[in-house]
């Protein structure tokens, strides 16, 4: 799920704040601790083969974030894609894999545990790399 920030509800809206509110934007019970993430990624980059290992070779944490600048492309396990641009917010369910179209910089908040270990699992992969 993606939204661009012109199309989160205004709630309030004064001249000196303006307050954006997209509810029902996913859903983190059960999963305990939150990382907040910042990404860079090279345009041209695609993580998949560093998930290979992984249930259904893809990430298996959710992710809610915010992107900064660029175009990121995911791919969920159910064979859909998504493109999250600059001034996006999006929700990634377990079940993706992401490919940078551009240069890109991003913000995430996901499950810590889940994440880490997503991300020593990519750590290992690269060490043997």
């Amino acid at each position: 799920m993606k939204i661009a920030k012109e199309d989160v509800p205004v709630k309030i809206d004064t001249p000196v704040a303006i307050a954006r509110q997209k509810t029902g934007f996913g859903d983190s019970t059960g999963y305990g601790q939150i990382s907040g993430e910042f990404f860079t990624l090279s345009a041209g980059t695609d993580i998949s083969p560093l998930l290979e290992g992984l249930k259904e070779n893809m990430c298996q944490t959710p992710h809610w974030g915010y992107v900064l600048e660029g175009k990121i492309t995911v791919l969920f396990s159910d064979n859909t894609r998504e493109t999250v641009t600059t001034g996006d917010l999006f929700y990634w369910p377990p079940g993706h894999t992401v490919m940078a179209g551009e240069d890109s910089n991003f913000i995430m908040f996901s499950p810590q545990d889940e994440h880490c270990e997503v991300i020593d699992h990519i750590l290992g992969k690269m060490a043997v790399s």
